[in-house]
C-alpha cells in the first residue's frame, strides 16, 4: 500500500492516535477506510501502542460514506464495496487494545460506524450523531444496525435508523450513544487522558477482558462463560499475572508496573 494520504498513527506516551484528515468532511470513500483498516493493524502490532484514540480533527470525525462514490454502484459492486468497508471498522474493532473515539462536528452514517467500532466515544458539545441512511433510500452498511443495537437495544436503534435524525450530544449521552460530553475544545485531550489511564493497565489482560465481552456477546450465557474462564486462566502464568499479585500482597491495588509479558 501507497504511503497513507488521508490517515496517520502518531505515538506518544503509549497512546496511539489514528487521525483521519481527508478535508472537508472526512467522507469515507475506499482509500480512506483502506488507510483506517492499515493504521488500526498497526497499531494492534506495536508493543509502543497500549491504547488507541480515533479523532477527525478540531471540526469535524466523519460526515459519512463519499455517497458520490457510491453512487454509481449496483448491487453487485457494492456488496463487494461494503465487505471491504466491513472488514476495515472490523479490524479497527478488533483491535486488542481500548479504543476511544474523539468526536467533534458530525459523526454520521459511516462516520458514526466507525465510532460505533471503539469502545468509548467522547463527543464535543456540539457534537452531532446518527444514521441518516434512511433518508437516502438504503441502510447503514458497516454495522449501524449491529453494533447500534448491541450498544443501546433495538428499539433505540430502530429508532434512529428508522428516522435518520440527528442526535446532539445530551442525548447521545443519556441513550448511551456516547460516554462522556464535554466543550468541543476539550474533546481530543479527554480522550487522551482516557487512553493514558488504559496505557497504564496490564495489556495482556486488557486485551482478554475486551475479547471476553465483546465476543460473549455473540453467543449464549453459557458459551461466554466458557469463554471468560478460558481467557481468565489463559492469564496465569504470564509475567503481568505474578507481578500484579506479587504487587498487591506487597504494596496493595494500584501499585504494580505491567510490561506486557
Amino acid at each position: 500500500m501507497a504511503e497513507p494520504e488521508f490517515v496517520t498513527l502518531q505515538v506518544t506516551d503509549g497512546v496511539g492516535t489514528i487521525r483521519l484528515d481527508r478535508p472537508k468532511m472526512n467522507a469515507i470513500d475506499e482509500q480512506l477506510h483502506l488507510e483506517v483498516r492499515a493504521a488500526a493493524l498497526e497499531a494492534g502490532q506495536r508493543d509502543d501502542v497500549r491504547a488507541v484514540v480515533i479523532y477527525g480533527g478540531e471540526r469535524v470525525f466523519a460526515a459519512g460514506a463519499d455517497i458520490k462514490a457510491m453512487s454509481s454502484l449496483d448491487g453487485e459492486g457494492m456488496q463487494v464495496w461494503g465487505k471491504e468497508l466491513q472488514d476495515s471498522f472490523r479490524a479497527v474493532a478488533q483491535l486488542p487494545k481500548p479504543v476511544i473515539a474523539a468526536i467533534t462536528g458530525y459523526a454520521l452514517g459511516g462516520g458514526y460506524e466507525l465510532a460505533l467500532c471503539a469502545d468509548f466515544r467522547v463527543l464535543g458539545a456540539s457534537a452531532k450523531i446518527g444514521q441518516p441512511e434512511i433518508l437516502l433510500g438504503i441502510i447503514p452498511g458497516a454495522g449501524g444496525t449491529q453494533r447500534l443495537a448491541r450498544l443501546v437495544g433495538p428499539a433505540k436503534a430502530k429508532d434512529l435508523v428508522f428516522t435518520g435524525r440527528h442526535v446532539a450530544a445530551e442525548e447521545a449521552l443519556e441513550i448511551g450513544l456516547a460516554d462522556a460530553v464535554v466543550p468541543d475544545a476539550d474533546v481530543y485531550e479527554t480522550a487522551v487522558a482516557m487512553a493514558k489511564k488504559f496505557a497504564a493497565g496490564p495489556p495482556l489482560a486488557l486485551a482478554a477482558a475486551k475479547q471476553a465481552i465483546d465476543r460473549g456477546l455473540d453467543g449464549s450465557l453459557e458459551e461466554g462463560l466458557d469463554l471468560e474462564t478460558a481467557l481468565f486462566a489463559g492469564l496465569f502464568g504470564s509475567e503481568d499475572q505474578k507481578t500484579g499479585m506479587s504487587s498487591f500482597l506487597e504494596n496493595g491495588p494500584g501499585k504494580a508496573t505491567f510490561t506486557g509479558r
